[in-house]
Order: C-alpha cells, then sequence, then structure tokens
C-alpha cells in the first residue's frame, strides 16, 4: 500500500512541477521568447491546437490544427508574436514577441488543449540603461 502512495505522489508531485510559472525579463523595443513546451512529441498537426493568452483575457496567438490562426488575434500583437512552425510536431509552441511595450508586461497562459499542461510565463518590461541614462540628463 504505501508504494502505491509514493508512486501517485510522485505523479502528483511531476503534474504540479509541470505548471510552474517561468519568469522573463524583457528591455522595451527588444524581443524576448516565451516558451512553452509539451511532454509529449511526434505530435501529428491535426492534433494541435494551442492557444496563448496574455493576462487570461488578450488572444496573443492562436496555433489550430497544426496551423497559425490570427484572424482574431488582439491587434497589439498583429506582427509583433511569431511562433516556430517547424517545432510543432516536436511539442515546442514558444513564441517571440518583438518590438516589447509595457503593456507587454504580465501573465501569459500557453493553452495545449490535447494535454492538461499550462505553461505559465511573468513577463517583466524594463527600460534600456540608455533610456534610463537620457531621462537622468533631461
Amino acid at each position: 500500500c504505501s508504494c502505491c502512495f509514493i508512486c501517485v505522489f510522485a505523479v502528483l508531485i511531476n503534474k504540479v512541477s509541470l505548471q510552474e510559472t517561468v519568469h522573463r525579463e524583457g528591455v522595451i523595443g527588444d524581443s524576448v521568447l516565451l516558451p512553452c513546451s509539451s511532454t509529449k512529441h511526434d505530435l501529428k498537426p491535426q492534433d494541435i491546437n494551442v492557444h496563448w493568452r496574455h493576462n487570461s483575457s488578450k488572444l496573443v496567438y492562436d496555433i489550430v490544427k497544426g496551423k497559425d490562426s490570427l484572424e482574431r488575434q488582439d491587434p497589439e500583437y498583429k506582427n509583433r508574436a511569431e511562433t516556430f512552425p517547424e517545432e510543432y510536431t516536436r511539442g515546442n509552441f514558444s513564441i517571440k514577441l518583438i518590438n516589447l511595450q509595457y503593456t507587454d508586461a504580465g501573465k501569459y497562459i500557453c493553452f495545449i488543449t490535447h494535454s492538461s499542461e499550462q505553461p505559465t510565463v511573468q513577463l517583466i518590461i524594463s527600460e534600456s540603461t540608455a533610456e534610463k541614462e537620457n531621462g537622468l540628463i533631461d
């Protein structure tokens, strides 16, 4: 019986660790990679559905049946969010945000519909050191 308890406990710990929040820092005007990967590999394109959301509401990026689906993308992310389609079948659904703005700060959740995984990234935005120095001079 204690062996079963240990096995269940190990599975639960593994599940909880998959839900950890990753912290990323970005600088205004630069780009940042927001990681998202599934433990499942060799995925079929028709089985790949991933939804990136910012602060639970803004639609950052959708991947539906292995293809980018940007019709409902929030205008704030148009031409600023990129993915890596060649990586989808390997379970990598990371996105790159370019030309970072202050409004990009916050919590990003990557909903992977074929699993219970929901990688979360907390993005912190800061000014570049040049901007800070210029601010002190003005």
